[in-house]
């Protein structure tokens, strides 16, 4: 480790950065483990990714967002997702009340009036600029706050971030003050932080879809916890859900009403009136999260008049149902891109702004069975808005003490795509049930045990090795009636009759390919046999089986018999 990556008192300074497409986060790992969100100068937790300028003055964060009323052309927002793309390649739909993107010299950027003198030409910044410029004041903050320089960081970027795009934005963090470690998956950051606070260092095998609801837009993703190692079994985006979508159904509302009572419709007035107008139904929905109803009030929307009105929180659910059958669809469909059904999903973790609208996590519950644990998270250690940001601090705070080299090598292809299972590996019991030893997208290589009680007469013991497979089974479950009395007519009895039974779905696992069989011979009555089940990293597979207390029988199979 260079003498530049250490700080006065031998450690590195290193901290978490959660660059959204809208708001942004800093977050570092303090002496006693927790992970704390650092506030800028302004005291914003969640600092939006906004600049703006008026004349030479330039201002960022909350400050840079409330120029969208009054300077909305010299103010940038949304510019994250541009980074390292063609002009032809980007999708402005987000940038039409700010600063629009325009391309000089083959590159993404913008026009600003950022010179005092009257009359002088704007001046052209790139995304790069804009970014460099954002991370800079990100990494200020943190110096503020920390006291010390950043000698390193994790950031975060969406799972369709491109390589070109990592390693543009790598390189713009580089200019702007901040060593970047590691960049690493929104989903996975996000888990990494729910699991370090409900699981401790420990976090149980299981499947987890994670569905990330921002601001601009929505992800999901399915990830197998397996060991401790995370891998990312499908992703899905809609770029046309998430909080601006709802705010957008709320302004529309209001805005009908407005007209209605004034004859001037504030999204047609000017850039003011309906920058005013979003602005207000953005807190709007923020506060129908929380409570049944909000009330809005906006001084001079448009045509001089004064803007007044009350919704409750089911007029907000049925405007805006279009917007949360997208978000079931939207893991509806990541779980059919991995393969899976609902049924295999373990958990459920929302995350984001918008994932605290209480229909999401209502709609998204519905749509698993009873087994299945949907969490929104809440507190401070599981706020959803900064999940993702903590996961970077936990992931920065983890890898602190490696040399760069060794980051660098376990990223590279070879290793990040190491082989996993296809299947799961396990034995078959004595009444013909599979029972998994190694569960499906298991990394390999792997070494697990199991111990199984032989019958109770004991003697010969014979151990079946399969990989098994998951069937989706239907089952019929008969409606329970209630006694009729004997008043009850005819009618009322044919009803009855006509109800159908209940149809219930459930997940079961079944041996499939024989993999290795071995017989335990005169096992003690009451006695117990271990499976150990070992699987190199070229799948090559090796099978011991013994009883406990005694010898062992072990035997190989080649590798082409498990699939990956």
């Amino acid at each position: 480790m260079s003498e530049e990556q250490q700080t006065g008192d031998g450690a590195m300074t290193v901290i978490g950065v959660s660059f959204g497409n809208a708001n942004s986060s800093i977050s570092f790992t303090g002496s006693d483990g927790n992970v704390d969100i650092i506030a800028n100068q302004d005291g914003d937790r969640s600092i939006p990714s906004t600049l703006a300028y008026v004349k030479e003055d330039e201002y960022h964060g909350l400050q840079a967002k409330a120029q969208l009323i009054r300077n909305s052309k010299n103010t940038v927002t949304n510019f994250r997702d541009y980074i390292g793309k063609q002009f032809s390649e980007i999708d402005p739909t987000y940038s039409h009340r700010s600063a629009h993107p325009v391309e000089n010299a083959g590159k993404v950027g913008y026009q600003l009036d950022v010179l005092p003198e009257e009359g002088a030409e704007p001046k052209f910044f790139s995304v790069e600029e804009v970014a460099q410029i954002h991370l800079r004041r990100l990494r200020e903050s943190a110096e503020d706050f920390l006291g010390k320089p950043v000698t390193g960081a994790v950031l975060t970027v969406p799972t369709d971030f491109t390589q070109k795009q990592r390693e543009e934005l790598k390189q713009i963090a580089t200019e702007a003050g901040i060593p970047v470690m590691q960049i690493v998956s929104e989903p996975v950051a996000a888990l990494l932080a729910y699991d370090s606070v409900t699981y401790g260092a420990f976090p149980k095998d299981r499947i987890v879809v994670v569905a990330d609801f921002g601001y601009t837009r929505s992800d999901a993703a399915v990830i197998a916890v397996r060991g401790g190692m995370y891998t990312v079994l499908a992703t899905a985006h809609n770029y046309e859900l998430g909080g601006a979508s709802l705010d957008e159904t709320l302004a529309d509302h209001f805005a009908k009403e407005f007209e209605k009572k004034n004859g001037i419709d504030p999204r047609k007035e000017s850039a003011r009136s309906i920058a005013k107008l979003i602005a207000e139904c953005e807190v709007t929905r923020k506060t129908l999260s929380n409570s049944n109803s909000s009330t809005i009030s906006i001084e001079s929307l448009a045509g001089g008049f004064d803007f007044h009105s009350t919704i409750n929180r089911l007029r907000f659910e049925m405007l805006a149902r279009k917007q949360f059958d997208n978000a079931v669809s939207l893991v509806e469909d990541v779980v059919k891109k991995a393969g899976l059904d609902v049924l295999d999903v373990d958990e459920v973790v929302l995350v984001g702004g918008s994932a605290q609208t209480p229909k999401i996590l209502s709609r998204i519950e519905a749509i698993f069975p009873e087994t299945t644990k949907v969490a929104s998270p809440s507190g401070k250690a599981l706020n959803p808005a900064e999940l993702i940001a903590r996961g970077a601090a936990v992931q920065a705070s983890l890898i602190a003490g490696f040399e760069q080299s060794d980051i660098d090598e376990s990223l590279q292809p070879l290793v990040a795509n190491a082989p996993h299972l296809a299947k799961s590996v396990g034995v078959v019991t004595a009444d013909g049930s599979f029972v998994p030893v190694l569960e499906s997208y298991t990394a390999v290589p792997i070494r697990h045990s199991a111990v199984f009680e032989v019958p109770a007469e004991g003697g010969d013991v014979l151990v079946g090795i399969y990989e098994g497979e998951r069937e989706i089974v239907t089952r019929k479950v008969e409606s329970i009636k209630e006694d009729k009395d004997e008043e009850d007519d005819l009618d009322d009895e044919e009803e009855f009759s006509d109800e159908e039974d209940e149809e219930t779905r459930e997940k079961v696992l079944k041996p499939a390919t024989k993999l290795a069989e071995a017989v335990v011979k005169g096992t003690k009555a009451g006695g117990k046999v271990e499976v150990v089940i070992n699987i190199t990293a070229d799948l090559k597979v090796s099978v011991a089986v013994r009883e406990v207390g005694s010898g062992a029988v072990r035997g190989e199979l080649p590798a082409a018999e498990v699939q990956k």
